[in-house]
């Protein structure tokens, strides 16, 4: 994970989705454990209950386990969880958004596949 906060959400809130990105992006699988509070603590330069906090988010949301005096787990199924709640929400709050701005820029459909054509073409470098 990597170690860069912005000022727009709480530091919490932005640990929380950076664990949730490592397990949509495969990082994190079922059954990983997740690193000891004391550890991302120490490596973020952090307040652990700042870091705990943020897992507790974790725990409440169902996406990872504790195991008392073994540490913090991802769940079986977690990922899946993920992407269902991440799909419902990319489509009722962000989606409106970028389609109201796509609209307004007069683009079609075939403008954005070739953008999203010339992106790919332009990562293989």
């Amino acid at each position: 994970m990597q170690a860069s906060w912005n000022d727009n959400q709480p530091i919490y809130r932005q640990l929380r989705d950076k664990v949730i990105a490592s397990i949509l992006d495969g990082e994190l699988g079922d059954g990983d454990a997740l690193p000891s509070v004391r550890q991302v603590s120490a490596d973020f330069q952090l307040n652990p209950i700042t870091v705990s906090k943020a897992y507790q988010e974790l725990v409440d949301g169902e996406i990872v386990e504790k195991k008392r005096g073994l540490g913090m787990f991802v769940k079986t199924g977690a990922r899946d969880t993920l992407l269902t709640k991440e799909r419902e929400k990319f489509l009722t709050e962000d989606w409106p958004v970028i389609l109201e701005r796509i609209e307004r820029l007069g683009l079609s459909a075939s403008d954005l596949l070739a953008a999203g054509k010339r992106q790919t073409e332009g990562s293989d470098d």
